[in-house]
């Protein structure tokens, strides 16, 4: 099964906190669809820089991109 990462940056003073919300946001939308081997979570890549992600199978790219608006994805390995 290939995996691939949604991700969607945040910058500013606010961007941790927002990047924590919009993580939030996308764990409920999973439980709620209900897909499966799918997770969430966020990065800090510097103090006002952070991103929120999802990782999901590759299958669901399409629809996810047009439901969800990620603004880059890439494919996940987890090595």
């Amino acid at each position: 099964m290939e995996l691939i990462k949604l991700i969607w940056d945040f910058r500013g003073p606010n961007a941790s906190n927002i990047a924590e919300h919009h993580a939030k946001h996308l764990n409920e939308y999973i439980q709620s669809e209900k897909i499966p081997n799918s997770t969430t979570g966020t990065e800090a890549h510097s103090e006002m820089y952070h991103s929120a992600f999802m990782i999901t199978e590759r299958s669901r790219m399409q629809e996810l991109r047009e439901r969800l608006k990620p603004h880059r994805g890439q494919v996940y390995s987890e090595s």
